[in-house]
């Protein structure tokens, strides 16, 4: 299948690990140019590096806090210097953060909404008007899972991610008119640095295969996903295949969510 991303400008936030880093790979695979923005130096120079390796390909890294509409407004401005546009946003910067209700404190609150809502706000804005001039574009928010179904001991996060659900819808249908399209991916369990460290704390004396196979983890699908995975349906939405895609989520969880 032809994604039409040949091209294309991308920008990636929390690109230099995990799924934002996997999605960098397949954009740039697939011919787009790349700017990848988090905030730790290191790993941005490490990804850069790999996304180089692989690909080919020379992207532009960003240190930047998204918390921070400054960084925010600073990053698109060195997105533009560079590559002359953008065309796809991935707001994929985030955190879990998950205690129970009585337990969170205001700051911890406000720093989540400020994370993972407020971040894909700023950034959406600072893309919009080049979005527009280019005739059109693709947003992908990454949530998760419990943004749909929120457990116990889940707060912030499923409140933030629950809100980045209705933002994704609201914005879908206030930029259609744009050519924009706005669509989401709820993430359930993939392999991450939290994950692997949850593995070392439960099953040590596992393998990795055995620990993602464990059926204590109820998916149905019978394994923990991984970012590639994650990334090969962010890249489906954000390419010209999804053309007539807006305002929905996909969920990315190997069938453990109870909603649709």
């Amino acid at each position: 299948m032809e994604l039409g991303l040949k091209g294309k400008i991308a920008v990636i936030t929390g690109g230099s690990k995990g799924i934002g880093l996997a999605t960098a790979l397949l954009l740039a695979a697939e011919g787009a140019e790349i700017a990848i923005v988090a905030r730790e130096e290191e790993s941005l120079r490490s990804a850069a590096e790999q996304i180089k390796e692989r690909t080919g390909k020379e992207v532009l890294a960003i240190s930047a806090d998204v918390s921070r509409p400054e960084d925010v407004t600073r990053a698109v401005e060195q997105t533009i210097e560079r590559f002359g546009g953008v065309n796809i946003l991935v707001n994929n910067a985030g955190t879990s953060a998950a205690k129970p209700f009585d337990q969170v404190e205001t700051d911890a609150w406000t720093a989540d909404l400020d994370l993972k809502l407020l971040g894909a706000v700023h950034f959406a804005r600072a893309v919009l008007p080049h979005m527009r001039k280019a005739g059109g574009g693709a947003i992908v928010n990454v949530t998760a899972i419990g943004g749909k179904t929120p457990g116990a001991s889940s707060l912030p996060t499923s409140v933030s991610r629950a809100a980045g659900l209705a933002l994704t819808k609201a914005m879908s249908k206030d930029l259609a008119a744009d050519q924009i399209r706005v669509n989401a991916v709820c993430i359930g369990l993939i392999r991450s640095a939290q994950i692997e460290r949850m593995w070392q704390a439960k099953a040590p004396e596992l393998s990795w295969d055995e620990f993602a196979a464990d059926k204590s983890h109820g998916i149905p699908l019978g394994r923990i996903g991984n970012a590639q995975e994650a990334a090969n349906v962010i890249g489906f939405l954000v390419s010209e295949a999804a053309s007539f895609v807006t305002g929905t989520s996909v969920n990315i969880d190997g069938g453990i969510s109870a909603v649709l």
